[in-house]
This record gives structure tokens, sequence and C-alpha cells, in this order.
């Protein structure tokens, strides 16, 4: 009988620390059409740091894809969206995190996406270049509605889509990023910006 007590005491004491010792709370459940739901996409940035896919949730951003060793639309893409964030310092909006994902993982390793970074006056964590470790950047391309295809020279055929994503990895509007800013665009993210 003793040792029934003890046992209902320590039940009761249990209960009474319990939520100290809780699970954390868990995140919502991403929306059906957030590219964050892309299965086991692990990264790696142009300063070494791993990071996955899903890690992005929680503010808006900028996506595209690219490959180091191009010579014209790549770096015309990140140049791009230099002058989107500046036309966004311009509007006087914050600047917003930009993340561009090679499909070329096979020669893109970190030296190579820090020497793109470095030629083009870019930083992490603010404008991430990126190598798939795991998973498939195809299917990113897919959902981003970007196509690319190997040539025999050593290159790619592709075209150059960045889109806006929201805090949950929704896509709220897309541009081709190989000229001037499309200024709806810049008032897309701005209006985002706003809505936060």
């Amino acid at each position: 009988m003793l040792a029934l007590r003890h046992l209902l005491l320590l039940s009761g004491l249990m209960l009474a620390v319990s939520p100290a010792f809780a699970a954390p709370p868990v995140a919502p459940a991403l929306p059906e059409n957030s590219i964050y739901r892309i299965p086991a996409l692990s990264l790696r940035d142009q300063q070494g740091t791993p990071f996955s896919l899903a890690s992005l949730r929680g503010q808006p951003r900028l996506i595209g894809m690219f490959y180091g060793s191009c010579q014209m639309a790549c770096p015309l893409e990140i140049e791009t969206l230099k002058r989107i964030e500046h036309a966004l310092e311009q509007a006087g909006a914050t600047e917003i995190p930009v993340i561009l994902v090679s499909f070329d993982p096979a020669r893109d390793d970190v030296a190579m996406l820090h020497k793109v970074a470095a030629e083009h006056r870019v930083s992490a964590p603010e404008f991430r270049l990126a190598r798939p470790e795991q998973g498939d950047e195809g299917m990113l391309a897919g959902v981003l509605g970007i196509a690319y295809r190997p040539l025999p020279s050593g290159g790619f055929s592709h075209n150059v889509v960045v889109a806006l994503l929201d805090a949950e990895g929704s896509i709220v509007s897309t541009t081709d990023a190989s000229g001037a800013p499309d200024p709806a665009f810049v008032k897309a993210i701005v209006a985002l910006e706003a809505r936060r």
C-alpha cells in the first residue's frame, strides 16, 4: 500500500513538471504548393555551410538556379538579382535573401561557388550560391519552371527564372532574370514584405 502511495505521489509530481519537459511545438504543416515539400534536398553554400532546402522556411526569399562555369546567362542573372536588391533599396524596402542552386553539382564544388560569389561580390547568408549534396535538383527545377539540358561543349542550355517565395515556400511571383528588373516583380516583393 505504501508503495502504491509513493507511485501515485511520483506520478503527480511528474504531471506537475511535465510542461517543462514537453516536446517543442510542432510547426504547422507546409502548404501543398510549398517548394519546401521537395524531399531531402540537402545543399551546401559557397562558405561550405550545409543546410536543407526546408530549413529556409520562415521568411520570404528569391530562388533560382544556375551553373558556375556559365559565361552568359548566369552572370547576367546574378547581376539582375543585385539590381533587384538595389531597386528594393530605392523603394525603401528591405533586401530579400537570395539563393541560387546549381544544376551542375558535378563541377560546382564549394571552391567554384566561392569563386563565382567573389567575382560578383555577393556573400552568404544574404546571397547564397549552393550545390545539391543529396536529393533531386531536377525536381526543384521543374517546380520553378527552369528547363536545362547539357550541351556537348560541357555547358548547359537553360532558361533563367527567379521565383519570389513567401515564408512558407509558396511561389508568389516569377521573373525572367536576364535583364533589367521587372517593376511588377519588384512591386510584388515590396507588397509581400509589407504583409509580414
